[in-house]
């Protein structure tokens, strides 16, 4: 009976009996979660101390019991890291970068596919069974670890998706159309992704390199694009439902001089693939700074350098691998950048190799 257990806890305090201490339910530590993600998301140290200052709230359990812990819209365009920036949370806090509920918005663009998310109404067919898009364990997490939502693509829903939505962030429940079930939210930390109005922006900040807009205050040009990003965002959805988001984090585009960090990323995650084979990837500088001018293009982000890495690198280790199938553990691929294209070795063993292109 918790009521009673609260009751009686108050009255101890009281007496004295009991020190005044809070000890949060929440195990997740903050500064951990966040030493993860500014160690894998480049060139967004605004939008992750928004993230931070949020965390740091919800583990002090200082949010409204009756509705979710938090409702943060993450803006931006494509490539800088706003749905990575929600799978890390998850596998900070859950051990995994899968474990959220992640309801993706271009499939629920059409209203008659709206059923999904809240199940068929009563007389339709799958009624009874009361299913839904939702992830019912992954929303409501655990007493210890708060459960974790993500609405990819927000622009893209539906208006009765969006007003599904509106009642969630209201009283933290959903209620199924069926009306054999509730999905609780109260425990969960929603998060939505949307590239709305960053079109406008790119279009904006092209214009204002060119002739005298580039004398203009760095503070002045800021709120301009502040107030583009407002004006796409009140021109696609109601007061009603911007009223109720916590947080409108905004993601900034990509520059020269995250380009070094981004093909640093690139291959720690080659590095991770190749550590089940007991294998490590080592790239010369010249390669390094080659890969970079590949791989980056300020209009897609990271996504781009990902494909450079994977037209350019990963074919010529796969050759290697596939060659010299007699590796031995701990062995170290060196790559670099030759006259006929990239030149791969594979160190620490009786065999070497070199690839071309």
């Amino acid at each position: 009976m918790p009521f009673i257990n609260d009751v009686l806890e108050q009255n101890q305090r009281a007496s004295g009996t009991l020190p005044l201490t809070h000890t949060s339910r929440f195990r997740f530590d903050p500064q951990q979660v966040m030493t993860l993600l500014r160690s894998r998301i480049v060139g967004q140290d605004a939008a992750l101390d928004t993230i931070e200052a949020s965390l740091m709230v919800i583990k002090a359990e200082l949010g409204d019991p009756r509705k979710p812990l938090a409702v943060i819209l993450l803006m931006g365009p494509t490539g800088v890291g706003k749905t990575e920036t929600v799978r890390l949370l998850a596998e900070a806090i859950h051990g995994k970068a899968d474990a959220l509920c992640r309801i993706d918005m271009n499939t629920l663009a059409q209203e008659h596919y709206a059923a999904s998310l809240t199940g068929a109404p009563p007389g339709y067919v799958g009624s009874k069974e009361g299913t839904t898009l939702f992830d019912k364990a992954a929303i409501e997490g655990s007493y210890s670890a708060p459960g974790i939502v993500l609405f990819d693509e927000l622009e893209k829903a539906s208006e009765p998706v969006v007003r599904a939505l509106m009642n969630i962030f209201d009283n933290g429940q959903l209620r199924l159309s069926s009306g054999t079930a509730t999905l609780d939210f109260r425990n969960s930390l929603i998060f939505m992704t949307s590239n709305i109005g960053a079109q406008a922006l790119w279009t904006y900040q092209q214009r204002q390199q060119q002739g005298w807009r580039k004398l203009l205050p760095n503070p002045w040009q800021l709120r301009r694009e502040t107030r583009l990003i407002d004006q796409a965002l009140e021109k696609h959805f109601s007061p009603e439902f911007l009223n109720r988001i916590d947080h409108r984090v905004r993601f900034q585009r990509l520059g020269d001089e995250q380009v070094g960090q981004l093909v640093s990323l690139a291959l720690t995650r080659l590095n991770q693939r190749l550590a089940r084979r007991h294998l490590q990837l080592v790239l010369s500088p010249d390669l390094h700074h080659w890969l970079g001018e590949q791989g980056f293009d300020r209009r897609y982000g990271a996504r781009s350098m990902a494909r450079a890495f994977r037209h350019h690198l990963e074919p010529a280790v796969a050759r290697l691998l596939l060659d010299h199938p007699d590796w031995e553990a701990g062995n170290v691929i060196q790559a670099s950048l030759g006259q006929d294209g990239i030149q791969i070795k594979l160190l620490h063993s009786a065999n070497t190799s070199t690839c071309g292109p």
